[in-house]
């Protein structure tokens, strides 16, 4: 499995061919090694345009998803991301190659403990990770330029708008179970305008101001 083909050929037939325009993300997208985070019994799936199951019952989303919350939220060099929902660390891989901190919270850990290993075999620097209640933010860090959301909520969780600078962008799925919405909401005047970007389906954001653990 040559997966540097695979890669080219994912960046090029499922994002640039599905209209991910950011030549930024797009390079990202084709470094980083997607079947570095996918469980050992599923890399010959690991750039498939679907998403994979990991552990604790998460998942990794599809590339284009990832591509899209990418491109929505525009990372710049100089910039400092909160990222809720670790998860495998590939997100906050293709993060890190934009930004020039991420903070990465995440509820489990022994997924946290994983992704944090992983990221640091693969040599990224400007990534700190905690286990915790991602609803709640990092309010040691705050403010963030720009904020990305793995998992759905009913509503932006009012820590995130608070540790968001004014000017700053959120992106994440508002909504529950299959009715959720892929949102990108920029800070003005204090407050949220939204726009929303397509229907998604993601895990729920379990926490204080989130949802229910079910």
């Amino acid at each position: 499995m040559d997966c540097e083909i695979l890669r080219n050929q994912m960046a090029e037939g499922q994002l640039a061919g599905r209209g991910i325009k950011n030549k930024l993300v797009l390079e990202a997208m084709r470094k980083v090694e997607r079947h570095q985070f996918v469980p050992e019994n599923l890399k010959d799936n690991a750039y498939s345009d679907f998403p994979i199951p990991i552990e604790k019952n998460q998942t990794i989303s599809q590339p284009y998803i990832v591509a899209l919350m990418t491109e929505c939220l525009n990372p710049q060099s100089r910039e400092r991301i909160l990222e809720i929902g670790t998860g495998s660390g590939y997100q906050t891989a293709i993060l890190a190659e934009l930004a020039q901190e991420v903070y990465s919270i995440e509820r489990f850990p022994e997924l946290s403990k994983k992704a944090q290993g992983l990221l640091s075999r693969l040599g990224y620097a400007n990534i700190k990770i905690k286990i915790g209640d991602g609803s709640l933010g990092w309010p040691e860090y705050a403010p963030f330029d720009k904020i990305i959301v793995a998992a759905a909520s009913p509503q932006v969780p009012p820590p995130l708008v608070e540790q968001l600078k004014e000017g700053g962008v959120i992106v994440l799925p508002i909504g529950e179970g299959l009715s959720q919405t892929l949102t990108v909401a920029k800070k003005k005047n204090g407050k949220l305008e939204n726009t929303d970007i397509c229907a998604c389906v993601f895990v729920p954001l379990v926490g204080k101001h989130g949802q229910e653990e079910h």
